[in-house]
């Protein structure tokens, strides 16, 4: 998967965690909370390992 396509994935997810934590408590969705914060996470530290293995030292 190439870095570009990750990157948008990652800021998609980090806009529907956004999303849904803006919503009053009674209505925010644990299950999704808890999986956009696992999944960005995942993604986040994906494309930091893929930043550091490009650089040339």
């Amino acid at each position: 998967m190439s870095t570009g396509i990750m990157a948008l994935l990652t800021t998609l997810i980090w806009l529907v965690a956004i999303h849904e934590f803006q919503k009053p408590e009674r209505k925010q969705n644990n299950r999704i909370i808890i999986l956009s914060t696992a999944a960005r996470s995942l993604l986040t530290l994906v494309l930091t390992i893929s930043l550091f293995q490009s650089l040339s030292f």
